[in-house]
């Protein structure tokens, strides 16, 4: 059955149609998986023709894939990732850009672009994604979908590409808080129980973004107090976030020359010019600086746990702003990942599971907020994804 492309969201190279098996508690739902992940007997494209061409058919399906076909879900094809994962715009340079249905004129976001693409388009009804430093959550504000960011180390990353290992999650992506969390049955395990807790709402982070953006989010804000129950407002990033993201970009780029350095030395890929960039300052991070900014994210860590009890929920913006232009480029794309990577590095630092809320708009596109919570409280934040999305003020 060939793929309905129309947003350019899947690969040109091969069409992949698997059924899942009858039966299961995802039956009758269909799914895309980002081309990181692997597809026994196809190649894993990673974004970039030349790894393309250098890699060989995937011998065994990621686990994460097969949970999903296992449990009844069917895949309908592989989508266009940014370069190895490595940007948060959307662009790919070799496949294109996947069409943003929510604004047309916008960025998808990335690097799980044509995931989000397809789910926003109604072409499949989730789809898996990663997320480093961003590429499940600012997709998901930009197309106005449901993402989750999971705890680190929660879902298996067997028969991944990585980007950087102690910062890579599996996510996905979902037009609706119910199947949101049916896939989470399926990749985290049965519902568990939480303690009632507090609002933590991130006055730092809200401080990062516009006042427009702030009296956007406000209704939804106070929709989150409602509830909760109780706030509390507190300051996330006493260091500054310009100390976290240092070392959030320092590990990442150390991570990211140790995974593909030596292939892109003996290959000499094609790439476009700021991905490259990113390699090649990856590769001049030193073992010393990686270890500065491991104390960085240690007190990152500690903070977190300072700040949120078992129960709470954390509030902050889900990026930036909306989608920007895809006329962005340049000195003006730099400037949207870096402001971006201010408020999205903390979940990487700290590992903590982080949902998007797809809830707000400003200037007619939409805009999420975030819920996050402590290492391991992926199911409460799930939880209240839903009750969100039947609660009003």
């Amino acid at each position: 059955m060939a793929l309905d492309n129309r947003l350019g969201c899947f690969c040109p190279h091969g069409d992949i149609h698997i059924e899942g098996k009858e039966g299961g508690p995802l039956s009758g739902l269909s799914f895309a998986a980002k081309d990181l992940f692997d597809i026994e007997g196809h190649v894993t494209g990673a974004g970039n023709p030349d790894w393309l061409a250098t890699h060989t058919p995937a011998g065994a399906t990621a686990s994460s894939v097969s949970k999903l076909l296992d449990a009844g879900a069917a895949l309908h094809g592989k989508t266009i990732t940014d370069e190895l994962a490595y940007s948060l715009a959307g662009v790919n340079m070799h496949y294109g850009t996947p069409v943003n249905t929510a604004c047309p004129d916008r960025l998808p976001g990335g690097s799980s672009s044509g995931s989000a693409a397809a789910v926003a388009g109604g072409l499949v009804d989730f789809a898996l994604g990663t997320d480093t430093g961003g590429s499940v959550r600012v997709p998901a504000n930009n197309c106005g979908l449901y993402g989750i960011r999971t705890t680190h180390g929660r879902v298996a990353k067997d028969g991944l590409v990585p980007l950087a290992d102690s910062f890579d999650v599996v996510g996905w992506f979902t037009r609706d808080a119910r199947t949101l969390a049916r896939v989470g049955e399926v990749l985290l395990g049965p519902r568990e129980s939480f303690p009632a807790g507090r609002l933590v709402i991130a006055s730092d982070c809200f401080d990062l973004v516009a006042p427009e953006m702030r009296d956007a989010l406000k209704p939804l804000v106070d929709r989150l107090i409602a509830a909760v129950g109780p706030r509390h407002y507190a300051t996330l990033n006493p260091d500054g976030f310009d100390v976290w993201f240092a070392a959030f970009r320092q590990i990442q780029g150390f991570e990211a020359w140790q995974a593909h350095g030596e292939w892109i030395t003996k290959t000499q890929p094609k790439m476009a010019p700021e991905i490259a960039e990113r390699f090649d300052l990856g590769r001049q991070v030193t073992e010393e600086q990686v270890a500065e900014a491991g104390k960085v994210r240690e007190k990152a860590r500690q903070r977190l746990a300072a700040i949120l009890q078992p129960g709470d929920v954390l509030c902050l913006p889900a990026s930036s702003g909306p989608a920007p232009l895809k006329t962005l480029s340049g000195a003006a794309e730099g400037a949207y990942r870096a402001a971006m990577l201010k408020l999205t590095c903390p979940g990487g630092l700290t590992g903590m599971p982080q949902i998007t809320l797809p809830l707000a708009k400003l200037e007619g596109c939409p805009l999420g907020i975030s819920i996050a919570g402590l290492p391991g409280s992926d199911w409460m934040l799930l939880d209240l994804a839903e009750k969100l999305a039947n609660f009003t003020v």
